[in-house]
């Protein structure tokens, strides 16, 4: 019985320490295939965590390059157009110097009869100089000349005051013979006539001068609009520019703070992750 009891023990030591033995390799072998991925998570997360952080500094540094653009963009191209602008005014008002001349030269003429025509029909009643309309009358005579105009209202005096037989008073009449005959003035028709005419072409001399300022001053203003008009086309596209980077540096920006956020929640599970296999 001792000698069973004992073959028994043998045995069964010997099967237990096969046994330890088996487990210990496979412990061991588990221990070394933990280890290598272990390892290989570690590798991975540090190629992870470096393809990451070069693709988050690109996106920051992209951003903060864009940004740097988008202010230089503003400011010297704002400053350059303001330059560009102000010589560009100052060649369109030298150059349109001429034509703003030439505008109020032409407005001037035009101007100036049409007031000597209105102040001939309101003073004298008239509207006609010569058989003709004023308008044709003063197409071969200069609104300036007072005594060629004064012939012609005198002619049209004769014709209609003293010529004409039918007592006809009209305003020419009246006014001619309240010079010449009323109050025992001495003074004949054609004198009162070139009396009443001179400052009608007086009046008329500052109505030109207002026609030519403002013909002058709205052909300076319209080389004026033509230079701000090709400026503010510049302006909109510089801002147009502007707020084109600065919405690409935005997103830029997001997108780092996404991936950064994303790579730190990834690298907390990891590092949950591996604690738990080294226990």
């Amino acid at each position: 019985m001792k000698s069973v009891k004992e073959n028994f023990d043998r045995q069964t030591s010997k099967r237990f320490d096969e046994y330890e033995e088996r487990m210990k390799d496979k412990r061991q072998k588990r221990k070394e295939e933990r280890d290598k991925n272990i390892q290989e998570i570690i590798e991975k997360d540090r190629k992870d965590k470096s393809l990451a952080e070069k693709v988050e500094k690109g996106c920051l540094r992209c951003g903060c390059a864009l940004g740097g653009v988008a202010a230089s963009v503003g400011l010297f191209g704002g400053l350059g157009i303001y330059v560009s602008k102000s010589a560009a005014l100052a060649t369109a008002i030298a150059e349109g110097a001429e034509t703003a001349k030439a505008a109020g030269e032409a407005a001037r003429i035009p101007a100036a009869i049409d007031a000597v025509i209105k102040g001939i029909e309101t003073k004298f009643g008239v509207s006609t100089l010569g058989g003709q309309k004023m308008e044709t009358f003063f197409n071969t005579t200069l609104y300036t000349e007072v005594s060629k105009i004064a012939d012609a209202v005198y002619n049209q005096y004769a014709a209609t005051c003293i010529t004409s037989g039918n007592g006809a008073r009209g305003p020419i009449c009246t006014l001619a013979w309240q010079y010449s005959e009323s109050r025992g003035n001495v003074v004949s028709a054609y004198n009162s006539i070139e009396v009443a005419v001179k400052p009608i072409v007086s009046q008329a001399e500052t109505v030109a001068e207002r026609a030519v300022k403002t013909a002058t001053d709205e052909a300076i203003q319209r080389s004026i609009g033509v230079v701000e008009s090709t400026y503010a086309i510049c302006q909109t596209a510089i801002i147009a520019s502007v707020v084109a980077i600065i919405i690409i540096a935005l997103v830029m920006i997001i997108i780092y703070l996404v991936l950064r956020y994303r790579r730190k929640k990834k690298m907390n599970k990891k590092l949950q992750y591996t604690k738990l296999l080294n226990q």
